[in-house]
């Protein structure tokens, strides 16, 4: 008879009908569950979607899952609104956690802090004795300076007061320092977690935190239509000047006569888009550009279907979005970063280095220019790519890392 390990996992975000945050809170409950019973408790917001996706989806993995839900009381919540205070809120909710676990005698044998995904957020799920896992964690890297200045001064102000902020949970916070501590086991996102909590001494295991589902693979299309694609918030985050400017790079080398067989179709929509839609103007690509605002997931699968490759100079540490454009066989080109330039190789993609402003967009310009110029290679690439995504980026790959951990905890 199968011995099944009972995981008492806090998902503060999980929702089966959104993507980002929620939707890998739903699919990392769901691995766990494969192969241990899982008590996982989330927010009470997200309550009503959960047991409407379970009602109308039906699977035998339910039988291992129980939900509890759990929030603080409304006077200690009633500032927070949507994104506004969310990690301060969180903070003060895992804390709560821990009381609500021991008040209603939660019988479980290991604790794991599953989501947010932060580094510098303390966890405190150690006080309830038991084996502690703790993430994935990671974290945004800092956006290099060159990179933030065709944008506002507000943004870099921004991104160094986050930065200063997590430098200080990091170094001084004692929470944290506690989290680390007590952990026996740390799942980190990416090489750059290990560096800030100086893990040395401690069971670690470096694996990305995206995965995404097969959709469906099919071989490069053969019509003759070059298609690049982009999805994500228009924010500088994204790095989508580097791939507006990188595109009209690329176009600069096309003949005049097959220029209208190439196309960019970036879906997203964000306080950026007149900027790049200006961006595309400027640069003579406006003819050549499709910006997509929101579409559903489904029709946004079904872009990846009949797109050429997947342009993505993002500067966040992770990228849900790159998993599923190698699993449609797309050729990555990113930047050589903590995040996207760690999940791809040299079979199935490019990592352009991080340097100056105008070197960068050279150099992505270049990458488009070879697969455009090369079908071959492209095809050979996207043969590695949808390779890459099935041995690492396949949501049952999550799974057997945490059957392992659990096993050895």
């Amino acid at each position: 008879m199968k011995k099944y390990k009972t995981i008492l996992a806090t998902t503060y975000a999980v929702n089966p009908l959104k993507g980002s945050e929620d939707g890998m809170g739903w699919n990392f409950v769901k691995q766990i569950a494969r192969f241990n019973k899982v008590i996982a408790i989330t927010r009470e917001n997200n309550q009503v979607h959960i047991e409407k996706f379970m009602k109308e989806n039906p699977s035998e993995l339910y039988e291992n899952i129980q939900f509890l839900y759990f929030d603080l009381p409304y006077w200690m919540r009633f500032w927070k609104k949507g994104g506004r205070g969310a990690m301060l809120y969180y903070w003060m909710w895992q804390r709560g956690v821990v009381s609500f676990v021991k008040k209603n005698k939660v019988e479980f044998d290991i604790c794991h802090n599953l989501n947010f995904h932060n580094d510098w957020t303390p966890s405190y799920l150690w006080k309830l004795k038991k084996p502690f896992a703790w993430g994935p964690i990671g974290h945004h890297p800092l956006i290099p300076k060159q990179y933030l200045k065709p944008y506002k001064k507000s943004y870099y102000i921004k991104d160094r007061l986050t930065w200063m902020v997590k430098k200080y949970f990091w170094n001084i916070s004692l929470s944290l320092h506690k989290t680390v501590k007590h952990a026996d086991f740390i799942y980190c996102m990416n090489n750059s977690v290990p560096q800030v909590l100086n893990l040395k001494d401690k069971f670690i295991k470096i694996v990305p935190s995206v995965a995404t589902d097969d959709f469906g693979f099919e071989k490069m299309r053969k019509d003759g239509k070059f298609t690049l694609i982009s999805a994500g918030r228009l924010v500088p985050l994204k790095g989508y000047d580097l791939s507006v400017l990188a595109f009209a790079s690329f176009m600069k080398t096309v003949p005049e006569k097959d220029k209208d067989n190439c196309e960019f179709l970036i879906v997203g929509s964000g306080p950026e888009m007149k900027y790049y839609e200006q961006l595309c103007e400027k640069n003579g690509v406006k003819k050549y550009v499709k910006f997509i605002s929101w579409i559903e997931r489904s029709e946004l699968m079904k872009i990846f279907k009949t797109s050429s490759a997947f342009l993505f100079p993002s500067h966040e540490g992770a990228g849900m979005v790159v998993p599923e454009a190698l699993s449609f066989g797309l050729p990555i080109i990113c930047t050589n970063n903590c995040g996207p330039g760690e999940f791809i190789d040299k079979t199935c993609g490019f990592a352009v280095e991080i340097q100056d402003y105008d070197n960068t967009v050279i150099e992505l310009g270049k990458a488009i220019t070879t697969l455009y110029e090369n079908p071959e290679l492209r095809e050979q690439m996207s043969v590695a790519a949808r390779k890459r995504f099935v041995d690492i980026f396949h949501w049952d790959r999550r799974g057997e890392l945490l059957k392992e951990i659990y096993s050895e905890l």
